[in-house]
């Protein structure tokens, strides 16, 4: 089911996204630092057209959306923000001693950008408060600085822009292909959610402090593509703190499903034990009588959707709801 569609079905689903990055190769003497044979090419990103170097040698990685992406093209950045990029996807990356540490979005450690002088800064996302310092830095080591982050206020929505974000990389990196494929795969997924997805009533929960609170402002940009209803549409919260939920007020609003982000077991430090989603939901004695609990209609995201984000991560979790919601009908 969700095997890679054939290369006139990924053009056929690409026509249909509206293309908001673009890329031209070109052999110009722009600013740019350019790659071994000198060649660049020009995309759109959210920051207007960039020239960068095509297969740049020296990448800074900052952008968590982007980054599974540029693994997948076999790229192996000069510096990374470690604990931003700790998941088990990435775990290669956080533990190799040659790639720098940058911090985090939070205390962002520039003078190693300085340092490894990088010929491509991906930035955007959780950084792009940062981008006028990154940019600088970008030129004053002759390189690019790109912001292709998918955002939930691109045009056509957060994962309409994932598409075409993994386009603009592959064409950075000269992964034209493999972008398909990525961007195929990730079409099947989502096609296989919506069709499962028929007007379901959810909660978009988050386990976070070890309590649950209400998830919408992570996770309904995941479900924004999807026919189906939140019960708490309209209250979204701060994933950060406690939106005054209870899970008595959870059990009234009586949700047929409940989608799970567990924030604790994502930003757990090395020797932290966060108590797992799961064991939370399950401790709630005020689900005993609710329909997602007596029908097990609870999908728990991968633990590390949220320092995740991209369209890996995304499609996976489309599967998931596909697997979980289709199987119900």
């Amino acid at each position: 089911m969700f095997s890679l569609i054939k290369r006139a079905g990924v053009a056929a689903a690409l026509v249909t996204a509206t293309v908001a990055f673009t890329a031209c190769s070109t052999t110009s003497s722009d600013d740019a630092s350019s790659s071994a044979d000198g060649e660049t090419v020009t995309i759109s990103t959210n920051l207007g057209d960039v020239t960068v170097p095509k297969n740049p040698t020296k990448v800074v990685v900052l952008d968590n959306t982007a980054a599974e992406t540029v693994k997948a093209f076999g790229v192996t950045p000069v510096a990374i923000p470690k604990q931003l990029f700790s998941s088990d996807q990435l775990a290669d990356w956080a533990d190799d001693g040659d790639i720098k540490d940058v911090g985090t979005h939070s205390e962002p450690k520039f003078d190693v950008i300085e340092d490894v002088e990088p010929d491509l800064i991906i930035g955007g996302y959780r950084f792009s408060k940062y981008s006028d310092e990154l940019q600088k830095m970008a030129d004053a080591s002759g390189g690019a600085f790109i912001d292709v982050a998918a955002s939930d206020d691109a045009e056509g929505g957060r994962v309409a822009q994932m598409s075409r974000q993994t386009e603009a990389l592959g064409t950075v990196f000269g992964k034209e292909d493999q972008a398909e494929e990525i961007v195929a795969d990730f079409q099947t997924k989502l096609d296989a959610a919506k069709s499962a997805a028929t007007g379901q009533t959810v909660f978009l929960a988050n386990v976070n402090g070890g309590k649950i609170d209400n998830g919408a402002k992570r996770i309904s940009p995941l479900t924004e593509p999807l026919d189906v209803r939140d019960v708490f549409a309209g209250e979204a919260g701060d994933i950060h703190q406690n939106s005054g939920l209870t899970p008595e007020a959870i059990a009234q609003a009586n949700p047929e499903w409940v989608i799970v982000m567990d924030r604790d077991a994502a930003v757990a430090t090395a020797g932290e034990t966060a108590t797992p989603a799961k064991a939370v939901i399950d401790a709630q004695d005020a689900f005993a009588n609710t329909t997602f609990k007596k029908s097990n209609q609870i999908i728990y995201l991968d633990p590390q959707f949220y320092v995740r984000e991209g369209i890996q991560g995304y499609g996976e979790s489309y599967q998931q709801i596909a697997g979980a919601m289709g199987a119900d009908k």
